[in-house]
């Protein structure tokens, strides 16, 4: 069975996204865009919801156009296209960059991908991964928490009908009061 993580920057009251859908705080400085980029590395098979999909894929296999590109944001490009993904959406008719389009209803889609032999899978997208926490099926949580508070926007976690019982598997200190902390799900 292949392990589910959900991963993402987050605001310290809790936001993946400030209102607006504004990410304009979660710039990571160099060594938290390493990480990221050893993680995109890492993963076998990223999911993705709609939104976190279209902003990923209009600017990542365009890197190498943007000015002032660094040679880590090449790699961390190159990474991002040799990585598997899934792109869960009703609306999207085709995608590209080595992913495949899944139209069908997450849970049950996420809950077979993750029933299959394989590495380590990596969901994001605040409201395709609200249906894998509240389906049960995320292994793992790993908050990157930026020293800012937002007041609102998307929020990391969903509600839930029960208690989610977690253990702190590692916690990191970035520059600039970054933080890292990773939880894994009790049985």
């Amino acid at each position: 069975m292949r392990k589910l993580t959900f991963a993402m920057n987050v605001s310290l009251d809790g936001y993946v996204a400030a209102p607006g859908d504004d990410l304009g705080w979660t710039t990571p400085n160099d060594e938290v865009f390493q990480w990221w980029s050893d993680r995109v590395g890492s993963i076998e098979l990223a999911l993705y919801g709609r939104r976190l999909w279209e902003d990923m894929s209009s600017f990542w296999p365009y890197a190498d156009q943007q000015p002032g590109v660094t040679p880590e944001q090449l790699e961390y490009a190159r990474r991002w296209m040799e990585m598997p993904k899934a792109v869960f959406s009703s609306t999207i008719g085709t995608v590209g960059w080595n992913a495949r389009l899944i139209h069908g209803e997450a849970a049950s889609e996420i809950a077979g991908l993750k029933a299959e032999d394989g590495g380590p899978m990596d969901i994001g997208g605040a409201a395709l991964a609200a249906t894998a926490m509240r389906a049960g099926l995320i292994d793992e949580y790993i908050l990157v928490t930026h020293p800012v508070l937002t007041g609102g926007g998307t929020p990391f976690f969903t509600t839930l009908d029960n208690w989610v019982n977690l253990n702190l598997l590692e916690s990191r200190s970035f520059p600039d009061g970054v933080r890292l902390t990773r939880y894994g799900t009790r049985c």
